[in-house]
């Protein structure tokens, strides 16, 4: 939503201000070796705390994950999520005597939240479908409220950081695997990539790097936390520190009783998700036809091999864990790295941009 034109021997910082964490991540220049990755926790957020301590305690952690770390210069691509965006598939009429540009602002005046002359808004063509006897055209409405822009970008530039442009996380999670997926054939193939973090779930299905069906699933870490307070009758944090302890741990050294708890606890919540996204696979299915999906990527914070396991059987396509930083080079694992999903997306957009 801005750029600035810069030169650079190292890439931009990607920052990802998430609901409990910020992720910063940065590659070379030429995108073939991960500098750095880091993350820190931002403290639990009550309902008496003020949007100024909010601000405050993201610029805090925004050093912290910065301080004693390899990353290089100041420049930053930030990141608009699903508590920024207003974001939906729309279809317009490909009348040639009718702007597309201009009947998407229309669109946007009778659906967005805010004044349109409050809003920052922006478009992707996905493609053409029939719609009856009708050619439409399906495109992805985003719109941000300005305000918002301008307060993110003071929280960004307090923390010693120069925004030289602002992304939307679906191009971010898209961006990370089209610089993973190269080959000529895999333009062809259509993927469904979903983040799975605290608050939402983002779902995106693209065929190659363009993009086709954008959606916001009001799912996440928050309501597995919720379903295993209630199930083992726990406080919320408490069902939060058993998860992820329990979870953070190599499979081999995690309490098989815990873990068949925890998930017996999640299994509704988890069931809730696979219906949403077995949904979203029918719309693919029904809109864009002729292409089948062939790929199903689970990132995010709360991504794992057995919730990647129970959404495959459920889904029914083919399912694998992100790894955003398989194709770097790199020092060493910074933890598990499908919480870098977005931030490695933000810090290659000058690479492969798609927004």
């Amino acid at each position: 939503m801005i750029t600035r034109l810069r030169q650079n021997r190292c890439g931009p910082i990607g920052i990802d201000i998430g609901s409990r964490s910020v992720k910063l991540a940065q590659f070379s220049a030429d995108g073939t070796r991960l500098i750095e990755a880091s993350r820190w926790d931002l403290p639990p957020v009550s309902e008496t705390v003020s949007d100024s301590e909010v601000d405050e305690q993201i610029v805090e952690s925004l050093g912290r994950a910065r301080e004693g770390r390899g990353f290089r210069g100041n420049d930053a691509v930030l990141c608009l999520n699903h508590r920024h965006l207003f974001l939906q598939n729309i279809r317009v009429s490909k009348s040639a005597q009718v702007s597309l540009n201009r009947t998407v602002q229309q669109e946007a005046a009778g659906r967005i939240p805010f004044p349109v002359a409050d809003a920052e808004i922006r478009y992707i063509e996905a493609a053409d479908i029939r719609q009856g006897d009708a050619v439409m055209r399906e495109v992805i409405l985003m719109a941000c409220h300005r305000p918002v822009l301008d307060r993110l970008l003071r929280v960004v530039e307090r923390a010693k950081f120069r925004p030289v442009a602002v992304d939307v996380e679906p191009a971010s999670l898209v961006r990370t695997y089209t610089s993973q997926f190269r080959r000529e054939e895999d333009r062809e193939v259509r993927t469904m990539y979903v983040h799975v973090g605290f608050e939402a779930t983002l779902v995106v299905i693209a065929q190659g790097d363009e993009l086709l069906f954008v959606k916001y699933i009001e799912l996440g870490g928050k309501q597995f936390d919720e379903a295993v307070s209630r199930k083992l009758k726990m406080t919320l944090s408490d069902s939060a520190s058993l998860r992820r302890n329990n979870g953070d741990r190599r499979s081999d050294r995690q309490d098989p009783e815990i873990t068949r708890s925890v998930a017996d606890a999640m299994r509704p919540a988890v069931e809730r998700l696979a219906s949403e996204l077995s949904m979203c696979v029918r719309y693919h299915s029904v809109t864009f036809r002729g292409r089948p999906l062939e790929r199903f990527v689970l990132g995010g914070g709360e991504a794992s091999e057995p919730l990647l396991e129970s959404l495959t059987k459920r889904v029914g396509v083919t399912g694998e864990l992100s790894d955003p930083f398989r194709m770097y080079a790199r020092a060493g694992k910074p933890g598990r790295t499908s919480h870098w999903d977005i931030a490695a997306g933000l810090a290659l957009r000058e690479f492969n941009s798609l927004a």
